[in-house]
């Protein structure tokens, strides 16, 4: 596990690292903001469309092996684009075709990758391995955004590409040599380089996992309330930028430090989802909510002092939200299910990721930036409190009834609708 933490650190330290220089390169060659978010979204885009294939994939094939592969295709796919980026060849039509192969390539990758990990500790150690993953994740973050500048100003664009490129041959390199704990062969399908103990076969597989989800109330559940939070919060960079650079006139000092102190909280919150045990989705309803109110106060700070204050706190509890809801996505399903299981969640994650800006924007449009994340805070606790009454109304009751001269088995009846 920890060789497995170092490897993924390192690669997604070339990840974010990638992706600062692949937008400075479209800025580069088109001059286009908007040019960049489309590169964005085609890459982006499978992840919409074909996330359910890439889960089931990863249900059928040998875990390790998946990942290794799927590592050494994205290392492929950096090495081309460095090519023709120190040769002075690409262009964007080029660099679109490329960002849509890796968004292809991770639909398989993600999945494969966040179940091998989980194959590598005892199943107790789970949320916890999902924690240092949410940990390692957020540290390759910050350090690649910092090496992308640094890489660029010194060695060039293509250096950039070629670094990740290495990274994902690193992780590669690594995945022969681990070995799954005693009883993840049967937690995991096909780790072990066996099949699957439930082994579906074309689209029915697909199907199968659809099915799942939609018949999973937790499931369900999680869907929504990671879906308003998506929709009216989470969007950090762009409210709190227009609120520091609007109403608290501040520059784009101040907002670089706002993005700090979120980046902090966030590291904070991953150390703590890691000591987790239990994760539930009530957990997760729960701190959303929380972040919903923290959101309220941050909108209407009347300085930057006070924001600070409230944008710690506020990322803490998103990123222990974020790191119970992996857990439960993780190890709620039956081990034969969760590569669809992350597969549906990978479609349902892109929608609310694409369809989030552009509601919030509009929402700002209307109400400005306080009002969007005060009323953005409102709606997401009020609606997570709305469905946590109309869960409890649901939900049945345990009654005691006798019977003559013995105690009868309790018997579940439905609570009263008030």
């Amino acid at each position: 596990m920890r060789w497995w933490s170092v490897a993924n650190f390192v690669s997604n330290a070339g990840t974010w690292m990638q992706l600062t220089v692949q937008n400075l390169l479209v800025l580069q060659i088109t001059g286009s903001a908007a040019a960049t978010g489309l590169s964005m979204s085609v890459q982006a885009a499978p992840a919409l469309l074909i996330s359910v294939f890439g889960g089931a994939a990863v249900d059928r094939w040998p875990r390790r092996l998946t990942a290794a592969v799927s590592q050494t295709l994205l290392g492929a796919v950096a090495f081309t684009t460095a090519v023709l980026v120190a040769l002075d060849r690409l262009d964007m039509t080029s660099l679109m075709v490329l960002a849509a192969v890796t968004g292809v390539i991770a639909t398989v990758d993600g999945p494969a990758c966040s179940l091998l990990g989980n194959d590598l500790v005892p199943a107790e150690d789970l949320p916890s391995a999902i924690g240092v993953g949410a940990l390692v994740h957020q540290a390759g973050r910050l350090t690649g955004a910092a090496l992308a500048g640094v890489a660029v100003g010194f060695l060039g664009t293509a250096a950039a590409y070629a670094a990740n490129g290495v990274s994902f041959l690193f992780v590669a390199s690594v995945i022969p040599f681990l070995r799954p704990v005693r009883g993840a062969a049967e937690r995991a399908a096909g780790a072990s380089g066996k099949p699957s103990r439930r082994p579906a076969e074309g689209g029915t597989s697909v199907r199968e996992g659809l099915v799942f989800f939609a018949r999973r109330p937790r499931l369900l559940a999680l869907a929504g309330v990671y879906g308003i939070s998506a929709v009216f919060g989470r969007n950090y960079q762009l409210t709190l930028a227009v609120l520091v650079t609007g109403p608290l006139a501040g520059g784009a000092g101040s907002f670089g430090t706002v993005s700090t102190v979120l980046a902090a909280g966030g590291i904070v919150g991953a150390v703590l989802g890691a000591r987790m045990r239990r994760p539930s989705v009530r957990l997760v309803g729960v701190l959303a909510a929380a972040g919903g109110l923290f959101q309220v106060v941050a909108g209407v700070s009347p300085s930057m002092a006070v924001l600070l204050v409230m944008v710690l706190p506020m990322a803490v509890v998103e990123s222990v939200s974020d790191t119970a809801a992996t857990a439960v996505l993780q190890t709620d399903p039956p081990a034969h299910m969760r590569g669809r299981v992350l597969g549906v969640w990978g479609s349902i994650g892109t929608v609310w990721s694409l369809g989030g800006p552009p509601a919030l924007g509009l929402l700002m449009e209307l109400a400005g930036a306080r009002g969007a994340l005060v009323t953005g805070g409102l709606l997401i606790a009020a609606a997570i409190g709305a469905g946590h009454l109309l869960h409890r109304r649901r939900v049945p009751v345990t009654v005691p009834v006798r019977t003559e001269g013995a105690d009868a088995p309790a018997r579940p009846a439905l609570a009263p609708a008030a």
